[in-house]
Protein backbone atom coordinates (compact mmCIF):
# COMPACT_ATOMS: atom_id res chain seq x y z
CA UNK A 1 0.00 0.00 0.00
CA UNK A 2 0.98 3.49 -0.80
CA UNK A 3 2.75 5.05 2.19
CA UNK A 4 1.14 8.66 0.56
CA UNK A 5 -2.30 7.45 1.76
CA UNK A 6 -3.94 9.15 4.44
CA UNK A 7 -4.23 7.58 7.59
CA UNK A 8 -6.36 7.36 10.84
CA UNK A 9 -6.79 6.12 13.60
CA UNK A 10 -10.01 5.10 15.68
CA UNK A 11 -10.41 5.86 19.40
CA UNK A 12 -13.17 4.49 21.43
CA UNK A 13 -14.01 5.46 24.84
CA UNK A 14 -16.36 4.47 27.40
CA UNK A 15 -17.17 1.13 29.86
CA UNK A 16 -19.75 0.36 28.46
CA UNK A 17 -17.78 -0.80 25.67
CA UNK A 18 -15.37 -2.81 27.78
CA UNK A 19 -17.92 -3.93 29.72
CA UNK A 20 -20.00 -5.67 26.86
CA UNK A 21 -23.18 -3.96 27.40
CA UNK A 22 -22.90 -2.17 24.77
CA UNK A 23 -21.61 -3.17 21.23
CA UNK A 24 -19.29 -1.02 19.15
CA UNK A 25 -20.64 -0.57 15.26
CA UNK A 26 -18.95 2.53 15.24
CA UNK A 27 -15.63 1.63 14.28
CA UNK A 28 -16.49 -0.87 11.21
CA UNK A 29 -18.97 2.22 9.98
CA UNK A 30 -15.95 4.88 10.24
CA UNK A 31 -13.48 1.97 8.31
CA UNK A 32 -16.23 1.86 5.54
CA UNK A 33 -16.89 5.93 5.26
CA UNK A 34 -12.81 6.38 5.31
CA UNK A 35 -12.43 3.61 2.73
CA UNK A 36 -14.35 5.27 0.42
CA UNK A 37 -12.30 8.63 0.88
CA UNK A 38 -9.38 6.71 0.68
CA UNK A 39 -7.89 7.12 4.19
CA UNK A 40 -6.57 4.19 5.96
CA UNK A 41 -7.46 2.98 8.93
CA UNK A 42 -4.74 1.49 10.60
CA UNK A 43 -5.52 1.52 14.45
CA UNK A 44 -8.38 1.37 16.47
CA UNK A 45 -8.38 1.30 20.50
CA UNK A 46 -10.81 1.22 23.21
CA UNK A 47 -10.53 2.64 26.60
CA UNK A 48 -12.28 3.11 29.74
CA UNK A 49 -14.31 6.50 30.88
CA UNK A 50 -11.19 7.47 33.16
CA UNK A 51 -9.25 11.12 32.01
CA UNK A 52 -5.80 9.36 32.33
CA UNK A 53 -6.31 6.97 29.70
CA UNK A 54 -8.00 8.76 27.30
CA UNK A 55 -4.97 11.35 27.36
CA UNK A 56 -2.45 8.90 26.93
CA UNK A 57 -4.03 7.12 23.96
CA UNK A 58 -4.75 10.20 22.37
CA UNK A 59 -1.24 11.39 22.80
CA UNK A 60 0.03 8.24 21.77
CA UNK A 61 -1.98 7.99 18.30
CA UNK A 62 -1.92 12.02 16.79
CA UNK A 63 1.38 12.25 16.37
CA UNK A 64 1.48 8.60 14.46
CA UNK A 65 -2.02 9.07 11.93
CA UNK A 66 -3.03 11.97 10.01
CA UNK A 67 -6.36 11.77 11.55
CA UNK A 68 -7.53 10.49 15.11
CA UNK A 69 -11.22 9.83 15.43
CA UNK A 70 -13.13 9.58 18.76
CA UNK A 71 -16.52 8.45 19.86
CA UNK A 72 -18.33 8.22 23.04
CA UNK A 73 -17.85 10.58 26.25
CA UNK A 74 -19.17 14.15 24.94
CA UNK A 75 -23.12 13.90 27.03
CA UNK A 76 -24.43 15.30 29.74
CA UNK A 77 -23.41 13.23 32.34
CA UNK A 78 -20.62 13.08 35.00
CA UNK A 79 -18.56 10.24 33.11
CA UNK A 80 -18.71 12.30 29.64
CA UNK A 81 -15.02 13.19 30.22
CA UNK A 82 -13.58 13.35 26.18
CA UNK A 83 -13.90 17.17 26.04
CA UNK A 84 -12.11 17.83 29.65
CA UNK A 85 -9.55 14.75 28.52
CA UNK A 86 -8.99 16.50 24.96
CA UNK A 87 -8.46 19.62 26.55
CA UNK A 88 -6.07 18.56 28.65
CA UNK A 89 -3.77 16.08 25.43
CA UNK A 90 -3.57 19.48 23.78
CA UNK A 91 -2.92 21.47 26.89
CA UNK A 92 -5.41 23.90 26.06
CA UNK A 93 -8.34 25.73 28.09
CA UNK A 94 -11.88 24.62 28.37
CA UNK A 95 -14.96 26.63 28.18
CA UNK A 96 -18.42 27.43 26.78
CA UNK A 97 -18.57 27.64 23.23
CA UNK A 98 -20.81 30.61 22.38
CA UNK A 99 -22.39 28.99 18.99
CA UNK A 100 -22.65 25.47 20.72
CA UNK A 101 -24.34 27.38 23.73
CA UNK A 102 -26.52 29.23 21.77
CA UNK A 103 -27.64 26.67 19.67
CA UNK A 104 -28.29 23.96 22.47
CA UNK A 105 -30.07 26.85 24.70
CA UNK A 106 -32.61 27.07 21.72
CA UNK A 107 -33.39 23.48 21.61
CA UNK A 108 -34.98 23.24 24.91
CA UNK A 109 -37.92 24.70 26.41
CA UNK A 110 -37.78 27.78 28.97
CA UNK A 111 -35.92 26.66 31.99
CA UNK A 112 -34.83 23.40 30.58
CA UNK A 113 -31.47 23.70 29.60
CA UNK A 114 -29.88 23.05 32.57
CA UNK A 115 -26.26 22.91 34.12
CA UNK A 116 -26.20 18.99 32.88
CA UNK A 117 -27.15 20.04 29.57
CA UNK A 118 -25.35 23.11 29.41
CA UNK A 119 -22.38 20.72 29.49
CA UNK A 120 -22.35 19.44 25.99
CA UNK A 121 -21.21 23.48 25.28
CA UNK A 122 -18.01 22.63 26.94
CA UNK A 123 -15.31 22.83 23.89
CA UNK A 124 -11.31 22.94 23.90
CA UNK A 125 -10.19 26.26 23.36
CA UNK A 126 -8.68 26.46 19.48
CA UNK A 127 -11.60 23.83 18.26
CA UNK A 128 -13.34 23.86 15.32
CA UNK A 129 -17.46 22.70 15.79
CA UNK A 130 -18.86 19.22 14.06
CA UNK A 131 -22.12 19.77 13.20
CA UNK A 132 -24.72 17.36 14.76
CA UNK A 133 -28.01 17.20 12.25
CA UNK A 134 -29.95 14.54 14.95
CA UNK A 135 -29.24 16.30 18.06
CA UNK A 136 -27.87 19.45 17.90
CA UNK A 137 -25.00 19.06 20.35
CA UNK A 138 -22.01 19.44 18.50
CA UNK A 139 -18.36 17.19 17.92
CA UNK A 140 -15.28 19.36 17.80
CA UNK A 141 -12.02 19.30 15.73
CA UNK A 142 -8.63 20.02 17.19
CA UNK A 143 -6.14 20.21 15.22
CA UNK A 144 -6.73 16.28 13.51
CA UNK A 145 -8.06 14.86 15.76
CA UNK A 146 -12.07 14.64 15.37
CA UNK A 147 -14.47 13.92 18.49
CA UNK A 148 -17.51 12.72 18.28
CA UNK A 149 -20.85 11.46 20.06
CA UNK A 150 -20.74 7.47 20.50
CA UNK A 151 -24.47 7.36 19.96
CA UNK A 152 -24.17 5.65 15.93
CA UNK A 153 -26.90 7.50 14.39
CA UNK A 154 -25.25 11.22 15.66
CA UNK A 155 -21.86 9.67 15.13
CA UNK A 156 -22.79 9.46 11.26
CA UNK A 157 -24.64 12.71 11.30
CA UNK A 158 -21.02 14.05 12.08
CA UNK A 159 -18.70 12.16 9.94
CA UNK A 160 -20.62 13.24 7.07
CA UNK A 161 -20.63 17.35 8.24
CA UNK A 162 -16.94 17.10 8.97
CA UNK A 163 -16.35 14.84 5.71
CA UNK A 164 -15.00 17.48 3.70
CA UNK A 165 -12.08 18.78 5.87
CA UNK A 166 -10.31 15.12 5.40
CA UNK A 167 -7.50 14.97 2.13
CA UNK A 168 -8.93 12.21 0.24
CA UNK A 169 -6.43 9.64 -0.94
CA UNK A 170 -6.46 6.89 -3.52
CA UNK A 171 -9.80 4.38 -3.26
CA UNK A 172 -8.32 0.79 -2.28
CA UNK A 173 -8.91 -1.90 -4.94
CA UNK A 174 -10.01 -5.70 -3.89
CA UNK A 175 -10.31 -8.98 -5.50
CA UNK A 176 -11.87 -11.51 -3.51
CA UNK A 177 -11.32 -15.30 -4.03
CA UNK A 178 -12.82 -17.90 -2.36
CA UNK A 179 -11.22 -21.49 -2.51
CA UNK A 180 -12.89 -24.60 -0.86
CA UNK A 181 -9.66 -26.00 0.66
CA UNK A 182 -7.76 -25.46 4.28
CA UNK A 183 -5.97 -22.53 4.45
CA UNK A 184 -2.55 -23.79 5.51
CA UNK A 185 -2.44 -25.54 2.06
CA UNK A 186 -2.73 -22.59 -0.22
CA UNK A 187 -0.23 -20.66 2.50
CA UNK A 188 2.72 -21.02 0.69
CA UNK A 189 1.33 -20.30 -2.59
CA UNK A 190 -0.31 -16.68 -0.98
CA UNK A 191 3.08 -15.73 0.52
CA UNK A 192 5.05 -16.68 -2.85
CA UNK A 193 2.82 -13.97 -4.99
CA UNK A 194 2.91 -11.25 -1.50
CA UNK A 195 6.25 -11.36 -1.72
CA UNK A 196 6.57 -11.10 -5.58
CA UNK A 197 4.34 -7.62 -4.82
CA UNK A 198 5.06 -5.33 -2.06
CA UNK A 199 2.95 -3.35 -2.94
CA UNK A 200 -0.35 -4.89 -2.42
CA UNK A 201 -1.81 -6.92 1.04
CA UNK A 202 -3.00 -10.00 0.72
CA UNK A 203 -5.55 -11.63 3.44
CA UNK A 204 -6.57 -15.13 4.06
CA UNK A 205 -10.09 -15.56 5.83
CA UNK A 206 -11.20 -18.91 6.94
CA UNK A 207 -14.62 -20.12 6.67
CA UNK A 208 -16.25 -23.02 8.18
CA UNK A 209 -20.02 -24.11 6.85
CA UNK A 210 -22.09 -27.03 6.43
CA UNK A 211 -20.79 -27.91 3.33
CA UNK A 212 -17.43 -27.80 4.17
CA UNK A 213 -14.04 -25.40 5.30
CA UNK A 214 -13.04 -23.22 2.75
CA UNK A 215 -10.90 -19.53 2.32
CA UNK A 216 -11.45 -16.57 0.99
CA UNK A 217 -8.82 -14.67 0.04
CA UNK A 218 -8.74 -10.94 -0.21
CA UNK A 219 -6.46 -8.95 -2.38
CA UNK A 220 -5.94 -5.33 -1.72
CA UNK A 221 -3.77 -2.47 -3.50
CA UNK A 222 -4.41 0.82 -5.13
CA UNK A 223 -3.07 0.26 -8.75
CA UNK A 224 -6.21 -1.85 -10.27
CA UNK A 225 -3.56 -3.74 -12.72
CA UNK A 226 -1.16 -4.78 -9.95
CA UNK A 227 -4.28 -6.57 -8.20
CA UNK A 228 -5.66 -8.26 -10.50
CA UNK A 229 -2.50 -9.69 -11.73
CA UNK A 230 -1.85 -10.80 -8.09
CA UNK A 231 -5.07 -12.31 -8.25
CA UNK A 232 -4.93 -14.30 -11.28
CA UNK A 233 -1.64 -15.97 -10.22
CA UNK A 234 -3.62 -16.51 -6.93
CA UNK A 235 -5.95 -18.32 -9.22
CA UNK A 236 -3.63 -20.11 -11.20
CA UNK A 237 -1.62 -21.32 -8.51
CA UNK A 238 -4.76 -22.42 -7.16
CA UNK A 239 -5.52 -24.53 -10.23
CA UNK A 240 -2.57 -26.09 -10.21
CA UNK A 241 -3.16 -27.64 -6.93
CA UNK A 242 -6.26 -29.23 -7.97
CA UNK A 243 -8.37 -26.38 -6.11
CA UNK A 244 -11.26 -24.43 -8.26
CA UNK A 245 -11.05 -21.00 -7.49
CA UNK A 246 -14.52 -18.41 -7.48
CA UNK A 247 -13.62 -15.08 -8.02
CA UNK A 248 -16.35 -12.82 -5.95
CA UNK A 249 -18.26 -9.10 -7.04
CA UNK A 250 -16.19 -6.50 -4.81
Amino acid sequence: MSDDAPTAAMLVIGDEILSGRTQDTNTNYVARFLAALGIDLKEARVVPDVEAEIVAALNALRPRYSYVFTTGGIGPTHDDITADAVARAFDVSIGYHPEAFAALEARFPPGEFNEARQRMARIPAGATLIGNSVSVAPGFQIENVFVMAGVPVVMRAMLEDLAPRLKRGTLVRTCTIMAKAPEGRIAADLARVQSQHKAIAIGSYPYYREDGAGVYVVVRGRDPAEVEVAGSLIEQSLRALGIEPMREKD
